[in-house]
């Protein structure tokens, strides 16, 4: 989750919060993009969780985050005397903690995704460097795939208990969501409203082959959970309020408007003065908006509310001044660069976007929301419109390399960006997810040990 927003700005109507997001608009020698993702950090003795001040003489949560601001230079971000999190210069870039202690990267809007592949080779080559001497690694997968709950660490941030408090009021999977999961997500921009839309719309329907293709999530409590991507499936159960497929999307007529309505009505958690998070869960952001929230009479929005709220919805494609794709597992190096090509390649060259619009429109609210309520399970084995899913995705996997191609953004080496499918275009070819290859060899070649993932998939 991003860090929060610090603006006083007073907010007086509705047209105000829509001109925020339009605020995001770029023409498109400006479009950038940013890759985030998060990782489940463990001791490698004893393969526990990390707290965040550590065990006994061993480092924590703490230990690796002041190490990463020595090692880089960033500034603290604070909460109640607890360092949280870095704030890289600029506003290039952040390191954030999950809930649970999921360390996560937010990297910097760069031009292309050499660049984005360098940042994140070279976060990995700092964070491990630092953590090793603490005896800690970090497993890149979508679910915490050893630790119940009840073992997992809580990260001393205030937004962070006031959801605790709430998620078992809107649905049964919450905590999981915010103690177990970890995900990869790029952020794109749109050009104007229409652009927008018509992004959303795409990357909606088409959030679910992304589940399908990158699911790496098979193991919960040391076992096979019977899905490919749990942390996709946790979702469909964590607060329908703020998350899903936004079928209102679809309707004629898509604006930032509706999105601003939908959002509006999408329950509050918090309401954040100074360094203090008040505790206003189930409360009407058009309440506040109004000056009449019960829990802070008389108190008025300000920006800094409507961003940190936009920022607690949770749906599988998020509109803020950016479109954020969601709906991918976490996964090794490989795969980590491979989400945010998939999404560029389909995004940022119209003639692909327009060629996956053709593919998606004709799909019914019934259809897409059946397919993501089949994917954690079935992954590439599920369909959609009387096709295989695993033939859509391999349809869609050539727009973007289309896309990339026609990109034409080179390296050094002279290679452009096409390389950084390789990895999915493979699963799909064999029509086989991560997911799948390591609950084979979790049933074969390691004996029904989980130990061993944390030596294949982790730093």
């Amino acid at each position: 989750m991003a860090r929060d927003v610090s603006d006083s700005t007073p907010v007086a109507c509705k047209s105000e919060l829509i001109g925020w997001i339009a605020q995001g608009e770029k023409p498109r020698s400006a479009f950038r993009l940013g890759t985030e993702h998060e990782k489940f950090p463990f001791y490698r003795g004893d393969l526990a969780p990390v707290p965040y001040e550590g065990r006994g003489e061993a480092g924590g949560i703490r230990h690796i985050l002041e190490g990463m601001q020595a090692r880089l230079g960033w500034d603290p971000i604070m909460d109640d005397g607890h360092i949280i999190g870095l704030a890289g210069p600029d506003g290039g870039g952040a390191i954030s903690l999950e809930p649970g202690g999921q360390f996560e990267l937010s990297g910097a809007p760069v031009e292309n995704l050499h660049e984005t592949a360098a940042e994140l080779a070279q976060h990995l080559a700092d964070v491990k460097s630092v953590a090793e001497p603490h005896g800690i690694g970090f497993a890149l997968l979508g679910h915490s795939p050893l630790w119940t709950r009840a073992q997992t660490p809580m990260m001393p941030k205030g937004r962070y208990k006031i959801m605790a408090n709430y998620m078992p009021k809107v649905g049964t999977r919450g905590l999981d969501m915010m103690f177990r999961t970890c995900t990869v997500q790029v952020n794109l921009d749109f050009g104007d409203e229409a652009d927008m839309v018509k992004k959303l719309r795409v990357s909606l329907a088409l959030q679910p082959v992304a589940t399908a293709l990158f699911a790496a999530s098979p193991f919960t409590e040391g076992k096979l959970n019977g899905f490919q991507s749990m942390r996709s499936e946790i979702w469909r159960d964590t607060d329908k309020a703020r998350s899903g497929m936004l079928a209102f999307a679809f309707d004629e007529g898509m604006s930032y408007e509706a999105y601003v309505d939908w959002a509006l009505d999408v329950p509050m958690y918090f309401v954040k003065r100074g360094p203090v998070y008040h505790d206003v869960a189930g409360a009407s952001f058009r309440d506040l908006l109004a000056g009449k929230l019960p829990q802070l009479p008389g108190e008025r929005a300000t920006m800094s509310d409507w961003a940190n709220h936009l920022s607690t919805m949770f749906p599988e494609v998020r509109l803020k001044r950016f479109l954020e794709m969601r709906g991918a597992d976490a996964g090794p190096e490989p795969m980590l660069n491979a989400l945010p090509a998939f999404w560029v390649g389909l995004l940022y060259d119209q003639t692909s976007l327009d060629a996956a619009w053709d593919l998606v429109k004709g799909w019914s609210n019934d259809e897409r929301q059946g397919l993501r309520d089949t994917v954690p399970k079935l992954g590439l084995e599920a369909g959609i419109a009387g096709r295989p899913l695993v033939e859509v995705a391999r349809e869609v996997l050539e727009l973007s390399r289309a896309g990339l191609a026609r990109r034409a953004r080179r390296n050094a080496a002279g290679q452009d960006e096409t390389a950084y499918l390789d990895p999915v275009m493979a699963i799909a070819e064999r029509g086989r997810s991560l997911a799948q290859d390591l609950a084979g060899r979790f049933q074969n070649s390691w004996g029904e040990r989980i130990e061993p993932v944390f030596e294949e998939l982790a730093i």
